[in-house]
């Protein structure tokens, strides 16, 4: 209707103007309504001024911004009048701080404090709180529902401020859960630490500090806390089995957090709550030193607390405050009684610290007491035994289960456990691990001592022939003394330990230890036996003093890894130990955490000082022999490694002796117990003796690793570029080599040629020479005893004539001298002739390891030689090249060193 009629009024005006419209013209005249545009931009204003006062009525938003406005629009600000300043005590702040301090709490309201004033240099009363608009602190009512009242002064009402508030949610249009918060101001900061370089300086006393100071500041504890250095402690706590009002009670709550920072004694500036819906509050305080917070599950009965503190104060010690702070036990309800509450925790040492400080705590990240106990949550169970300083040493021990521990054979026999029973597969019912630290390395551990002592003491002890004296170093908690005391031939045992509380401690919180209820011909007490005197000195300085030489047959160093102690790189210090042997004695070192495959060369390594102390006794001539080894079940992460350095390289008989020889030696040197029902030893034996012959792979690499280069290492395994040239009877055709009769002085005999041509360096029958026997110096001396003498029933021992002769005809020794082995070749390899002196030039096979440069049958300490020993005592080659047809001759030095 609209577009008719303005079509007849062109058509009027158009008649008018005497103008006429012609068809097809676009008609470019305005159609519709128009709008003012000064209308429209008022209407646009209109609107953003009510949404921003309805966002200031309705949202979260700075008083700076919302203050000016409720002016304007009529709503009376609170008075703000003077104030003395006066801090509430930390027990006593109202709401959150649950105690009776300040406004009283209406509605489930929260009392909320301002920052306190405080008195400047001149005397006169400062400001706090720099965004305060007064001297007064502000107390502001939060209810439930979000209605905030500022309190008048003096006044129990108050100017009502309607401003409800909301849960931060995932989206702006998401109202959420309305929740309870509460923000309390307890103290004013000050500022601290006394860094290094700093252009300015700063107040580092505890002053203005609650709880450090008097209300005047006089006073209170003037100790300096440096802040500036960039580290800090952190403790996290988890408890389960709590009371679920407990856990629901913003106030409860918050009065336990305030008084645990007491317990720390560490400073609360301010905390800030939030009673979640449907259940459920989350705080956080901040303190001086860092902050405080937590968060609870009431139906779950969970609380998760986080402590970090830039002081340098122990958290630690806090830790039963804040279990029985927070830990309020719920009723269960099966039974209707208090459950325990169960608390999981780690501690941990954050930040930055010098090498040198962080060596020196004893629960930095690389201590054992830190990986062990104090930082892993999955240890559940944690109880300090013991915690105490000595003149020398920091000295904890400490009882632990793991969540995965399962009870041991002993809990299963305590408890009477059958097959099937749940209880195998529980940890509730497996008995603690107790361990010893010092200064925070790991001593020893209820569970694996036995094992531990036992792969230190008797290796040593069974490789000397009959020790009388023995000298302990160390070992001051008492097991490495309890197995010495085990062998019956031991007369006298001379203990040096450095730390007296160290045996005071052990004696009466590890009893095990020094246990010798049940030795033949012991005390009770390992200590109190006749034969021990204990000295409490320093056992290098007493050692390099006293001279005492050639006194001991066996000395044992059970101490601080070799890393821990410069006294091994001493070479005067060396000797003096190994002076205090008698000529065939033995010492025995632990020498720390095994080697690794991986590491680099020894003295680049992380145990350059345990080189160093092999070294020194390489280059001691007191020294023949030493070996080490390693044992996997001492309890350690890692395995453990062992040194024995002998006098005499007649000892290496005793090392390499064969099972049953080690297991009769046990029989006859250590025997039974008084009780009959336990075993003598719970580890050691002849097999495991055997195990520790040859030391794993990882130390001939290292080894191998020195520069120059060892001789030896040339010949870790078989040349895999070289050829097997094998003899076999039975396959003539695939046989490299053939025998041939010949006379030897009248008599028939053998030769062995080559049907191949056989390069330098192949192996020369090497099946048959692996198949040689191995007899030792004593069974031949038993065979050799009377040969002659007749067996009742068989007459004559001709065969026993006949196999000496045989050994005598093809045997050999070891080259590992003192060893007492001798090997005999009883394949073709043994048809081989020896050359004569004057046929050197025929000669056209040697052993495969050569002489050794040095003129030697082997090194003092070669690993090398300890891993392959029999190889390198049985395997020839070529030593040229070898026509086919020639007859294969050996030299009659083969085998000599």
């Amino acid at each position: 209707m609209a577009n008719n009629s303005n079509n007849r009024r062109q058509r009027q005006q158009a008649q008018d103007n005497d103008t006429t419209i012609l068809p097809g013209t676009i008609d470019a005249t305005p159609k519709g309504y128009s709008i003012d545009v000064r209308v429209f931009l008022a209407i646009i204003t209109t609107t953003m001024a009510l949404a921003f006062t309805a966002g200031v009525m309705m949202g979260p938003t700075s008083p700076a911004l919302v203050d000016p406005v409720l002016s304007m629009m009529g709503i009376s600000l609170p008075d703000e009048g003077s104030s003395n300043g006066a801090v509430p005590a930390l027990g006593d702040v109202g709401g959150g701080g649950g105690g009776g301090g300040g406004a009283a709490n209406k509605k489930g309201s929260a009392n909320v404090v301002a920052g306190p004033a405080r008195k400047n240099a001149e005397g006169a009363i400062e400001d706090s709180n720099p965004h305060s608009a007064s001297k007064k602190a502000k107390e502001v009512l939060i209810s439930a529902d979000g209605e905030a009242t500022f309190a008048s002064s003096g006044g129990d009402g108050g100017d009502v401020i309607r401003q409800p508030k909301r849960t931060p949610t995932d989206h702006v249009a998401t109202l959420g859960y309305k929740i309870r918060e509460t923000h309390v101001n307890i103290d004013t900061p000050v500022l601290e630490g006394s860094g290094e370089g700093l252009p300015y300086e700063r107040d580092i006393s505890r002053r203005n500090a609650s709880g450090s100071a008097n209300d005047d500041g006089e006073g209170g504890d003037d100790k300096l806390r440096d802040q500036s250095n960039p580290s800090g402690q952190h403790l996290l706590v988890d408890i389960k089995n709590l009371e679920a009002a407990f856990l629901n009670s913003e106030s409860r709550l918050a009065d336990a957090m305030q008084n645990s920072v007491i317990a720390a004694g560490l400073t609360m500036l301010s905390y800030h709550c939030h009673s979640l819906h449907p259940a459920g509050v989350s705080c956080v305080g901040v303190l001086l030193e860092s902050h405080i917070s937590f968060h609870t599950w009431p139906d779950e009965g969970v609380i998760t607390l986080d402590l970090f503190t830039t002081s340098e104060k122990p958290l630690l010690p806090a830790l039963p405050k804040i279990e029985e702070l927070f830990g309020v036990p719920r009723i269960d309800p099966s039974t209707g009684e208090a459950m325990t509450p169960e608390t999981l925790w780690s501690h941990e040492l954050r930040g930055f610290r010098t090498e040198d400080a962080r060596k020196a705590h004893y629960l930095d990240g690389e201590s054992d007491l830190s990986n062990w106990v104090t930082s892993p949550l999955d240890v559940v169970y944690k109880e300090q035994i013991v915690t105490m300083k000595s003149r020398h040493h920091r000295i904890d021990i400490w009882d632990t289960k793991e969540r995965d521990d399962t009870p041991s054979y002993e809990d299963g026999l305590r408890l009477g456990l059958k097959p099937g029973d749940p209880r195998w597969l529980s940890n509730e019912h497996a008995s603690p691990s107790r361990m010893l630290f010092l200064d925070g390395a790991l001593q020893t551990m209820n569970d694996s001592e036995r094992e531990f002592h036992e792969s230190l003491v008797h290796p040593a002890m069974f490789a000397h022939p009959s020790p009388r004296s023995v000298a302990i170093i160390g070992g001051g908690e008492g097991g490495t003394l309890r197995e010495v005391l085990k062998h019956k031939t031991v007369e006298k045992v001379k203990m040096v330990e450095l730390d007296e509380k160290v045996v005071e401690v052990s004696r009466e919180y590890m009893p095990y230890l020094s246990n010798c209820t049940d030795i033949v011909g012991s005390a009770p007490n390992c200590f109190d036996d006749s034969r021990t005197e204990l000295i409490i000195a320093d056992a290098f300085e007493y050692f390099a003093t006293k001279q005492q030489k050639g006194e001991f047959d066996v000395l044992v160093i059970d101490g601080m890894d070799p890393e821990q102690h410069d006294e091994f790189t001493d070479p005067d210090v060396i000797d003096a130990l190994v002076g205090s042997l008698a000529p065939d004695g033995v010492l025995a070192i632990q020498v720390g955490i095994a080697p690794s495959i991986l590491d680099p060369r020894a003295d680049k390594g992380v145990n350059p000082k345990r080189e160093l102390l092999i070294n020194n006794l390489e280059s001691s001539s007191l020294v023949s022999s030493i070996h080490v080894y390693e044992e996997a079940h001492c309890g350690y992460w890692e395995p453990r490694a062992f040194l024995v350095a002998c006098r005499d390289v007649s000892c290496r008989k005793r090392w390499y002796a064969e099972t049953d020889e080690v297991d009769y030696r046990i029989y006859d040197r250590i025997g039974g117990t008084k009780s009959m029902e336990n075993p003598s030893l719970v580890h050691f034996d002849g097999a495991t003796q055997r195990s520790f012959h040859a030391p794993p792979r990882a130390w001939e690499s290292i080894y191998c690793h020195r520069e120059p280069t060892p001789f030896e290492c040339e010949y870790r395994g078989l040349d895999l570029d070289k050829g097997l040239y094998e003899f076999d009877p039975e396959d003539e055709e695939g046989s490299a080599f053939e025998l041939r009769a010949a006379k030897d002085e009248g008599e028939e005999a053998a030769e062995v040629y080559a049907k191949v041509d056989i390069p330098e360096g192949s192996y020369i029958m090497p099946t048959h020479l692996a198949a040689s026997f191995e007899v030792s110096d004593d069974s031949m001396d038993n065979i050799r005893g009377d040969p002659t003498a007749d067996v009742e029933g068989l007459g004559g021992a001709t065969v026993i004539e006949d196999f000496i002769e045989f050994i005598d005809d093809h045997g050999h020794k070891s080259l590992q001298a003192g060893s007492g082995k001798n090997y005999v070749e009883i394949g073709g390899s043994f048809t081989i002739r020896t050359a004569e002196e004057d046929e050197t030039a025929e000669v056209n096979v040697r052993r495969w390891i050569p002489t050794h440069p040095a003129g030697i049958g082997r090194p003092k300490y070669s690993p090398v030689y300890d891993r392959h020993r029999h190889s390198f005592d049985v395997f020839v080659v070529a030593s040229r090249d070898i026509k086919a047809g020639e007859e294969i001759v050996k030299p009659s030095t083969l085998w000599e060193a």
